[in-house]
């Protein structure tokens, strides 16, 4: 098993659940309210920890009590926290997760705080985790510049780039170019690429893109349809599981933790989709996002049941 990373954001999720979602200006009584652990970053390297993968985490955080939620997550699950930057400038990040009852569809809100803060001097310090590092996983959800300054590195020392491009935000050709693999949802292939993803023949042309700008394996999750995958000369859809799902809020967090786990196993980029997909379909199972990531036990359990 190779080691690997997640560098990211960490907020804490206040989600609440409604039997519909309001629309501007009204207000609509809920029917519970929870608070804990998210963030993309944090949720997926949750997922791959549980999962079995050797996983480290990069965040940063403020001195306030919602820093707690994350470090005492960490402490539960035993996992390191050496590499995460405290600020006394700025407050921890959140999100507020409006999901309704009834559809299981969400609206959210991230306010990243400290997350959209991270400097030059605090990347550096990183340095000796990247460079033996087998992959690193990047989102959207901090501050770009931190970003590109890891990707370098990573290239630097031949760690590959993962970049799950969510929440979707402009990104340069020359940042793109830099990232082995890129794991979009069918709306930001779209934003990015142009392409309307709706069948097989729009992922390929949305793949394409993407290998014009020079990333190498190409991942687009479909939803319910199943994830797109573009690697090696061949472009199949790997199906989705049918489940019936409670909270779809952190499914692509899990689908991305899943993958990064399988990837450092040496499993091949297929099997690894499988993987993820089968860790996805039961995180949406159950409510949240963190506390929704399955161990590795259950995976192992729900993909030998559905061979």
């Amino acid at each position: 098993m190779k080691k690997v990373a997640v560098f990211g954001s960490f907020v804490v999720d206040l989600m609440a659940r409604s039997p519909h979602l309001p629309v501007p200006g009204e207000t609509v009584k809920g029917s519970m309210f929870k608070m804990g652990p998210g963030g993309k970053g944090f949720n997926q390297c949750v997922a791959a920890h549980k999962a079995g993968a050797d996983v480290v985490m990069m965040t940063k955080i403020g001195t306030d009590t919602f820093a707690n939620v994350m470090l005492d997550t960490m402490t539960e699950l035993n996992m390191p926290k050496d590499n995460i930057f405290i600020t006394k400038e700025t407050e921890t990040g959140i999100a507020l997760i409006l999901v309704d009852e009834n559809s299981s569809q969400n609206e959210i809100i991230i306010v990243p705080g400290a997350c959209n803060t991270i400097t030059a001097e605090e990347v550096a310090s990183v340095e000796n985790v990247i460079k033996e590092c087998e992959y690193v996983l990047l989102q959207l959800e901090v501050n770009q510049d931190a970003n590109e300054m890891i990707v370098d590195m990573a290239n630097k020392y031949g760690c590959k780039v993962i970049m799950n491009t969510a929440p979707y935000a402009p990104m340069t050709d020359e940042f793109l170019s830099k990232c082995y693999m890129v794991t979009p949802n069918e709306v930001e292939a779209e934003e990015i690429t142009g392409v309307e993803v709706k069948d097989l023949d729009s992922a390929k042309q949305a793949a394409a893109y993407f290998r014009e700008k020079g990333v190498t394996d190409v991942v687009i999750t479909l939803g319910s349809r199943g994830v797109f995958v573009s690697s090696k000369g061949k472009e199949i859809v790997v199906p989705a599981y049918k489940v019936d799902a409670i909270d779809t809020t952190g499914a692509g967090d899990a689908f991305n933790g899943g993958l990064l786990a399988a990837l450092s196993e040496g499993k091949e980029l297929w099997e690894a989709v499988r993987f993820a997909n089968g860790l996805a379909a039961l995180s949406v199972q159950r409510l949240g996002t963190t506390p929704s990531m399955p161990t590795r036990e259950e995976i192992d359990k729900f993909l030998a049941e559905h061979e």
